[in-house]
């Protein structure tokens, strides 16, 4: 499976809002950007893009290491790794990145190599209808993309804040299934960023990518 990662996708640390942190990901020079769909073998790869909402709470985290410094943090639906990169980069004491795809598991750990980390550990596994664990911050970036999805997250959230007190931070970008849900009463905007063009265009035209504290 490394080998197949590694043949299919590529390095790359352009584009985005944080070009300090190198990826693997799915680009146009990689064959499968330009096949059906179909011909991908494994579960979608979620995981080989870098989502807009990512980038925003990535690029946060970086310019504001004050918020991890010393703290645990749990990277939800974590995909390519990046935000978990970013909070190891700045400092946190302790990660779990989180996401149900073990193919993304694998992606994650690559991409920690590229930014000479070692990796930290990965839970391949839905947490959403397990009891909470205790961290400091959980961050989570473009999980808002399904109605019922958003509902089960909003709940778990909840519950992570009101039990332990953890803060949460939500990258979006603005897509419907979170402006338009009753989460929106919650939160609190933390820093707008304004997407590099090759994001806007592989997002369809989105341009803006926002930061949010969830404080219900």
């Amino acid at each position: 499976m490394k080998a197949f990662l590694e043949e299919n996708t590529q390095v790359t640390s352009n584009g985005s809002l944080t070009p300090e942190i190198q990826l693997r990901l799915l680009t146009p020079r990689c064959k499968f950007w330009w096949e059906r769909a179909d011909l991908w073998p494994y579960s979608d790869p979620y995981w080989a893009i870098y989502w807009p909402g990512g980038q925003a709470l990535s690029r946060y985290l970086l310019d504001n290491p004050d918020v991890v410094r010393g703290k645990s943090v749990l990277d939800l639906g974590s995909g390519c790794g990046a935000t978990a990169i970013a909070a190891k980069m700045s400092g946190a004491s302790r990660i779990l990145a989180n996401d149900i795809d073990p193919i993304a598991g694998m992606a994650i750990t690559l991409n920690c190599e590229l930014n000479q980390l070692t990796p930290f550990p990965i839970l391949t596994q839905n947490i959403l209808n397990s009891e909470q664990g205790k961290w400091d911050l959980v961050v989570l970036g473009d999980m808002f993309y399904d109605e019922h999805l958003a509902d089960s997250l909003h709940r778990w959230l909840k519950n992570c804040f009101w039990t332990h007190g953890t803060r949460v931070l939500i990258g979006d970008p603005g897509r419907p299934q979170f402006s338009g849900h009753n989460i929106q009463h919650q939160l609190r905007k933390v820093v707008e960023y304004t997407l590099p063009e090759p994001t806007r265009q592989e997002n369809n035209g989105l341009t803006t990518s926002t930061v949010w504290d969830f404080q219900p």
